[in-house]
């Protein structure tokens, strides 16, 4: 499987293969021209209540990674669609978060590869 992870702030490559934005939200300041995303499927974002309580602080990165899993888990059939795009190429996600290593693409990555087994 070939997934790989890129901010949003970070500029499109040839490399990327099929862009997937996985936040609800729309990157603040970046064209939908400039961003070359492919596919938006905002059901796999987490849902907003979880966004907000682990960006304010609420919920730390254990309890959110548990319960974005569950939510996950409940979109199965969208995510394997997903996975089996990435068994045939780059599927790169694309997120805005600053912080590279917590954050829901991590976590769906993970998910992702679940799916492959």
């Amino acid at each position: 499987m070939n997934v790989t992870l890129k901010r949003a702030y970070e500029p499109p490559s040839s490399q990327d293969g099929y862009r997937v934005l996985v936040d609800r939200l729309w990157p603040r300041g970046i064209s939908k021209a400039d961003a070359r995303i492919d596919a938006w499927p905002k059901e796999v974002a987490p849902s907003d209540e979880l966004r907000q309580s682990f960006h304010d602080g609420r919920l730390g990165w254990g309890e959110f990674r548990r319960r974005y899993m569950t939510e996950l888990k409940a979109r199965r059939d969208t995510l394997r669609e997903l996975a089996e795009r990435a068994r045939e190429g780059r599927v790169t996600l694309v997120f805005s978060s600053k912080d590279e290593r917590h954050n829901n693409a991590v976590v769906l990555k993970q998910y992702l590869q679940m799916l492959r087994r």
